[in-house]
This record gives structure tokens, C-alpha cells and sequence, in this order.
């Protein structure tokens, strides 16, 4: 057998690159836990055999790291955008929370498995440490906000910060982009809910401007 031969063995079945795989891998997660998922069971799922999984990563754990940073870093991402980075504080919160509901939307299985990890593994823990700091860049947006006089002081920031991701990540759990729900519409529904109610009347605006400084 040539060398090109053999290459092409171990990539397994024509058309799984990493990304392929990376799909396939965080769908079988989702469905039987990360722990209940075996490399024979994602073998049997794709179709090819377990050494040419092995070609692209060299374990489970490697699988589930790039997947869940696939998911986190598309949500750093959003703190980073011009929106979330300058203007009110209470704008700058409303576009990180509307672009994090477009994130899942966007990356859907990914950010589910990310919700699902409990820190039974390194690489779980990693991503609950880095769970944790986006939260915290979102706390800091609702304490200053408060902090501005953009949102009602009667509810604790901490609470508030719970209760916006609470809302967003149970999305989770009954979101089908099979039933034509768009993201943008779901952001629009979520912040309308949750910022008529946070705003103080002195800060508040006209419905949808959030969405057209979102694009």
C-alpha cells in the first residue's frame, strides 16, 4: 500500500475533517452524557473506524475540549465587540446578553454540551473556570449599570446577572430551529422581557433599538 494510501485510511470514510467529526462527536454527547460516550460508540456513529478518530485527536477528552471552546470562545467573542465595549453600560449589557442568545442559537449542540459539563474531568473544569469569567463580565455590566442609575436598584445585581442567563441558557432545553423561531427573534422576545423590566424610566428606549445596533 502507498503512503498516500495509507493516509487516506486513517482519515477514515471521505468527507469527515475535524469539523465533520467535532459535529457528529458533540451530537453523540448530548444524546448519552460525555461519560456514557465511548470512542466505540462514536466509531459506530461515523461510521469509520476508531483509528482514524484517533488521526484528528488523540483522546475523548480532546474531543470535548475543542468543542467546548468552540462554544466559549464564540461567547468571548461577544464581549468583545464594539457594542459590548462602549456606550451606556446598560446597552452594552443588553447587546452581550442579545449576541449570547445568538451564540447558542448559532452553535446550538456546542453550547449545550457546554451548559451539561459538571466538572468530573480537567477539561471540564477548565470550562467551568472559563464559564465562570464570562459570567463575571456580565456581573460587572449589571453592577455598573446599577451603578449608573440605568437599572432599578431594588433588584441585587447578582440576582439580576442569575436571572438573565437563567433565562438565556434555559433555551436550551425547548429550542428547535426546525420550528422557524429565528435567533434574532428570540433575542428580540428575551431582552424585551428582561430589560423592560431592569431599566429605570429614565433609561428607557424605544423598542428594537437594540436590535438594529445588534445588525
Amino acid at each position: 500500500m502507498s503512503g498516500n494510501a495509507r493516509r487516506a485510511n486513517r482519515r477514515g470514510r471521505p468527507g469527515y475533517d475535524l469539523g465533520r467529526l467535532l459535529d457528529v462527536s458533540v451530537r453523540v454527547f448530548n444524546e448519552r452524557g460525555y461519560e456514557g460516550t465511548s470512542m466505540e460508540d462514536l466509531s459506530r456513529r461515523l461510521g469509520i473506524t476508531k483509528s482514524a478518530i484517533y488521526y484528528h485527536v488523540s483522546s475523548k477528552d480532546e474531543l470535548l475540549r475543542l468543542s467546548v471552546n468552540r462554544a466559549l470562545d464564540a461567547l468571548f467573542a461577544v464581549t468583545e465587540e464594539e457594542a459590548s465595549t462602549t456606550g451606556k453600560t446598560i446597552d452594552r449589557l443588553e447587546h452581550v446578553v442579545r449576541r449570547s442568545i445568538e451564540v447558542l442559537v448559532d452553535e446550538l449542540p456546542f453550547v449545550t454540551l457546554l451548559l451539561r459539563v459538571r466538572g468530573n474531568t480537567k477539561v471540564e473544569r477548565q470550562a467551568l473556570t472559563r464559564r465562570r469569567e464570562f459570567d463575571q463580565v456580565v456581573s460587572d455590566l449589571v453592577k455598573q449599570a446599577e451603578a449608573e442609575g440605568s437599572i432599578r436598584p431594588d433588584v441585587d445585581p447578582a440576582l439580576t446577572s442569575r436571572l438573565l442567563f437563567g433565562m438565556v441558557n434555559s433555551i436550551i432545553e425547548w429550542y428547535k430551529p426546525s420550528r422557524g423561531l429565528r435567533a434574532s427573534q428570540l433575542a428580540d422576545a428575551v431582552t424585551k422581557i428582561a430589560f423592560d423590566g431592569l431599566r429605570t424610566s429614565a433609561d428607557e428606549h424605544s423598542p428594537g433599538d437594540s436590535g438594529s445596533r445588534a445588525g
